[in-house]
């Protein structure tokens, strides 16, 4: 029997926040205090790292390295547009209406929706895209995104996988399949990115590994296979 509830993976029989406690963007409760020098670290790393700030500037990387100069500039703008930009300001919406606790989506069974939603931004950019003949090297980044998608939309389902790690993963795999081997020293980065995760309590250790086990795996099979 699982030890964790519905409502963001909190231990079974937490009666949830009390006035001694306090509620982070995780939605999980921790005990009120300051705030010390390791969790504020986190936080900027979470921050720095999310996935629409890095899908955003990986998607206008691979546009200016796909075409070049300014038109592919413009491309990796316009990808941008649908695989980030729209989910992004659909979930900040849903924020500021209250059906989401925080911008990273910290309660699981919040994460299918906007998560489908972005599936479908993408698609349609996807599709888009093609019709106007953008690079190939955006095509496979888009197209990836989508893949990635799928598989966050049915993972989520059952488990709390970070998304995260998936992301900064895939990020990188793809900055070195297209750079060359000379990033892998960027490989510990990602290790950062699981810690802040975890020091957040927003995810344990394997939810950390599995998101970037996945999210690299979607990177190596499918934007290789499509650049």
């Amino acid at each position: 029997m699982s030890t964790r509830d519905e409502g963001g993976d909190r231990p079974a029989g937490d009666p949830g926040p009390s006035p001694t406690r306090d509620v982070p963007s995780s939605g999980d409760p921790v005990p009120v205090g300051p705030v010390g020098a390791a969790t504020r670290v986190a936080r900027w790393v979470t921050e720095v790292t999310a996935p629409a700030v890095l899908v955003t500037g990986l998607t206008v990387v691979i546009g200016w390295h796909g075409a070049g100069g300014v038109r592919g500039l413009a491309w990796g703008l316009l990808a941008t547009v649908f695989a980030a930009v729209i989910p992004f300001a659909y979930v900040l919406s849903g924020v500021r209406r209250g059906r989401f606790t925080d911008h990273h989506i910290g309660r699981r069974e919040q994460r299918r929706v906007p998560l489908l939603f972005g599936l479908v931004s993408a698609a349609a950019g996807l599709a888009l895209l093609a019709a106007l003949g953008a690079p190939r090297p955006v095509l496979a980044l888009v197209a990836t995104g989508v893949v990635g998608l799928v598989v966050a939309v049915s993972v989520s389902h059952w488990w709390k996988m970070s998304i995260h790690s998936a992301v900064a993963a895939g990020t990188l795999v793809v900055l070195v399949l297209t750079f060359g081997p000379r990033l892998l020293p960027a490989v510990p980065l990602l290790g950062l990115v699981g810690w802040s995760r975890v020091r957040l309590r927003d995810h344990t250790v394997a939810q950390v590994v599995a998101g970037g086990l996945v999210g690299a795996l979607v990177a190596g099979l499918v934007f290789a296979a499509l650049s």
